[in-house]
């Protein structure tokens, strides 16, 4: 494929947008090459400036669970904004999707939107400090919640010290109270427990993993987290941001059935506008302005066009459960055939899957972490991300983000992309 127009393009960008891009990763460092700037999409389909079509799997990361410009939600939106954009003042829509998301999340009863999941999350560790009237937090290495300063934290000197900033600008002041643990680790977690009694608020974590690759909860892991949590008066956060009405209706709270204390929210929840949000119990969510001390606020939160589209998507997901089980049916599908192809050819891997969340790992040993992920091949997956992408098969481009599955999908384009694969394989 030609990606003459998305060079000249990206040539241009990198005089006036840093990096030529507004997000990392689309700058395609992880893989080499060019970012492909794309024109419009539909259904499973991206179309790009240079008049190729690609089968998506990368879905807006995440939010098109049902596929490009879906007509319910595109049709919410035009109609919303024929009376006005935003008003910075309250609207019934926002009403409307607050109780459809509360009536399919389990143990929440209210709910805030804000405008991105970082936000959503950032909120979400004020008010569990505001709630316990204590500082610190545990996160976990591999676990991305957004670019708040307390969450760009990489590992300190020891398993039970405090992290460091992994990026300039970020103080020492602020790594000191994020808590660095092994995702998948129950006896690390409750060693940094232990190392700093009565002094965390909350356990913070992607309860399926997607920003180093897909990678599931082993077993007991949550319900341990749990535990831990429950005896010694930590909140704990499950960020579903990637999760969230995507693995079920109700989320990953619904699909291993452990309640979280607080969950945020976003990609599918805003329709593929920019919307986060975070809920809880109502003792919890009390303790936010304007009925308690905890202050956020946002001038375009519940904007009305991402709440329209977000109640669009909820609604049809909420109305056809039947939904989740073609996508985890279609996302199993492409999971063997992938699968038979790089056996075939003999290449090394490991497949991780949970519902509509996929990855592939040129790994020797199970992926479970982020240290197993990062001892993967990276070398290996630049040259399968670029020989996929030259079969018009558009994958995420980082080793460590997963794939999302859309239900527009059909079976062709499934076989299509295991063809691909089995091409590609014999190049690796």
């Amino acid at each position: 494929m030609k990606y003459e127009r998305s060079s000249a393009l990206f040539r241009e960008a990198k005089k006036v947008i840093p990096g030529g891009v507004n997000s990392p990763v689309r700058a395609f460092n992880a893989v080499g090459g060019t970012p492909v700037f794309v024109d419009k999409a539909k259904g499973a389909y991206l179309y790009d400036v240079d008049g190729n079509r690609l089968i998506d799997y990368i879905n807006s990361w995440g939010p098109m669970i049902l596929g490009h410009a879906h007509e319910p939600v595109v049709n919410a939106v035009i109609e919303k904004a024929k009376n006005g954009t935003s008003f910075g003042m309250p609207t019934k829509i926002e009403t409307e999707i607050a109780n459809l998301a509360v009536s399919m999340v389990p143990n929440v009863d209210k709910i805030r939107f804000v405008n991105s999941g970082t936000e959503a999350c950032m909120s979400a560790i004020r008010l569990a400090r505001g709630y316990t009237g204590k500082d610190k937090i545990i996160k976990f290495a591999g676990c991305y919640h957004g670019h708040s300063d307390s969450f760009l934290i990489q590992a300190g000197s020891g398993a039970v010290t405090f992290g460091t900033p992994n990026s300039p600008g970020v103080t020492e002041g602020t790594a000191k109270d994020t808590l660095l643990a092994r995702y998948n680790d129950l006896n690390n977690v409750a060693e940094v427990i232990s190392a700093n009694k009565d002094e965390i608020s909350c356990i913070i974590l992607e309860p399926v993993a997607g920003n180093m690759g897909c990678i599931p909860p082993a077993e007991g892991f949550l319900q341990g987290l749990r535990k831990l949590c429950d005896e010694n008066k930590i909140l704990l956060i499950f960020d579903e941001v990637m999760t969230g009405f995507r693995l079920a209706a109700g989320g990953v709270q619904e699909l291993y059935n452990v309640n979280a204390d607080i969950v945020t929210f976003g990609k599918v929840i805003g329709g593929g506008l920019p919307v986060g949000a975070f809920a809880a119990r109502n003792e919890i969510m009390e303790m936010l302005a304007p009925l308690g001390p905890v202050y956020q606020a946002g001038t375009l939160s519940g904007n009305p066009l991402a709440m329209a589209a977000g109640f669009a998507m909820l609604k049809e997901l909420n109305d056809n459960p039947q939904i989740f089980e073609s996508i985890n049916k279609k996302t199993e599908y492409l999971h063997e055939g992938v699968a038979s192809a790089l056996n075939e050819n003999k290449i090394t891997h490991t497949i991780n899957r949970v519902g509509s969340m996929i990855s592939v790992h040129f790994s020797e040993i199970p992926v479970t972490d982020f240290s197993s992920a990062a001892n993967a091949s990276n070398d290996t997956f630049k040259k399968f991300f670029h020989g996929m992408l030259n079969e018009g098969i558009y994958i995420a481009p980082s080793a460590f983000e997963t794939w999302f599955i859309c239900d527009a999908l059909s079976y062709e384009d499934l076989d299509q992309t295991i063809l691909a694969c089995k091409k590609v394989a014999t190049m690796l």
